[in-house]
């Protein structure tokens, strides 16, 4: 093992060894989301014997074989360490205003094959649209549009634990993209299936986790059960952010800028299990985003490891606080 992977790895499973604290775990599932299998075989991963994992896949996967090669070899890799895979549907392109809206007759083909594709290989966790609120997603002007996919989803998933709807914590003004707007407009098209005993619905909290507030989630938790007083909530993805935009900068050229991101990425891990323990009550799931970071390179970081494979402060910090839950 590289020498530079074997220190971090035996803090890691020093901190994991420790006496379990006193008081008992926070009853709430955590898993690591990841897009890339390599996770898998990281030794600092699998010391922290998470069993929870997540994987977001183009809605029309099944006939893009360079889509289903990645997410076969990722539901294979995860399978073969035990993990439970929620996979995701997300839009067939990430840039604002270019991905397609399926109609509901294409959903249900398309996302019904990847369900039948996929149901052998154990993956009975499903998420209808991923960030559906986001401008980066084809849904984020039709919640209806969104709600109508929830409602295909149930008659062709049977048995599947289903995130109803997933909502990124963002308030623009009088957008329709607004969190409290949408949910409104989903519940209403969604009509009685929305008032199911089962609702589970998604939340991406990374403005509320990085700026160490504690307002979103319960904002988001009242204005759904507004409609649904006995709906569950999953964090279907959170984390630290080591460099995102101008908002959490990060320079790939600088050692001290990169050592600042990154102690603030750390502070960040603290308060995103805080947060969860805060509303473990409603709160089930805690799914953190992402494995391997990008040195800052990239517009967006949020890797609990370097891409080198060490480890950053954030990993320790994880590692320290998910002693506190159930994995």
């Amino acid at each position: 093992m590289p020498r530079r992977l074997l220190a971090p790895l035996l803090a890691l499973v020093a901190l994991l060894a420790l006496p379990a604290v006193a008081s008992a775990r926070v009853n709430i599932a955590v898993g690591i989301a990841d897009q890339n299998s390599s996770m898998f075989s990281h030794p600092s991963w699998q010391a922290l014997k998470v069993s929870q994992t997540r994987y977001f896949i183009h809605w029309d996967a099944i006939d893009k074989p360079g889509e289903l090669a990645k997410a076969d070899q990722f539901v294979g890799a995860a399978r073969a360490r035990g993990q439970r895979v929620l996979m995701h549907i997300s839009t067939d392109d990430l840039r604002p205003g270019k991905g397609k809206l399926p109609s509901v007759r294409a959903y249900r083909a398309k996302v019904g094959a990847l369900y039948k594709r996929y149901r052998p290989a154990g993956v009975k966790d499903w998420g209808v649209w991923n960030e559906a609120n986001h401008d980066t997603q084809p849904t984020f002007r039709s919640a209806s549009r969104a709600a109508s996919y929830y409602k295909a989803m149930r008659k062709f998933c049977k048995g599947c634990t289903i995130v109803a709807l997933d909502i990124l914590d963002q308030k623009k003004g009088r957008s329709s993209t607004n969190y409290d707007r949408y949910i409104r407009t989903w519940f209403r098209a969604a009509g009685s299936a929305g008032r199911s005993t089962k609702l589970i619905v998604g939340i991406h909290n990374y403005s509320e986790v990085n700026r160490y507030r504690t307002t979103t989630t319960r904002s988001i938790i009242r204005e759904v059960k507004r409609s649904n007083r006995r709906a569950k909530f999953w964090y279907t993805e959170t984390g630290g952010l080591a460099g995102f935009g101008r908002s959490f900068p990060c320079n790939p050229s600088s050692a001290s800028s990169i050592a600042t991101a990154e102690r603030r990425q750390a502070k960040a891990i603290n308060h995103m299990f805080r947060l969860a323990k805060k509303y473990r009550r409603d709160i089930k799931r805690l799914y953190s985003y992402n494995w391997t970071g990008t040195n800052c390179t990239n517009r967006f970081d949020a890797g609990l490891v370097r891409l080198d494979g060490s480890a950053r402060p954030a990993l320790t910090s994880f590692a320290a606080r998910l002693r506190e839950y159930r994995r």
